[in-house]
């Protein structure tokens, strides 16, 4: 079993910077790969960024390519998402997940994660 706890959401403005962050407990967290997906509404629930468990690998969506960047402190349970130059369309709600059947790959589909967090809001204003 793995909780999952996010925080770190807001309103921000277009061009603004948002960290958001993950607190994880139960499992060993340095034994799983973690990513961040969102879900704006309306829409499916999206990849945004994934990282291996210690932190060497990572993986992001195009459109978040240069702008995001997520990390780990495996000492803290914890992820991060720092967003930086932050649009409009990057408004949704945002989840971390847990992938506890591998260390080392990033996978980009929701379906493979097996914990969730319950979200938290972003919204940047125009």
């Amino acid at each position: 079993q793995v909780q999952l706890v996010e925080s770190g959401g807001g309103l921000v403005q277009s061009g603004g910077s948002l960290r958001l962050s993950c607190a994880a407990s139960g499992r060993t967290f340095s034994a799983y790969a973690m990513g961040w997906f969102r879900q704006a509404p309306g829409k499916e629930r999206d990849f945004v960024a994934g990282i291996s468990w210690s932190g060497s690998g990572t993986r992001y969506a195009n459109s978040v390519k240069g702008r995001f960047t997520i990390s780990r402190d495996n000492a803290r349970n914890a992820l991060y998402l720092e967003m930086n130059s932050l649009k409009p369309e990057d408004t949704a709600d945002y989840y971390c997940a847990a992938d506890i059947h591998t260390r080392w790959i990033v996978d980009v589909r929701p379906d493979e994660y097996d914990y969730w967090g319950q979200g938290t809001q972003v919204t940047v204003s125009s």
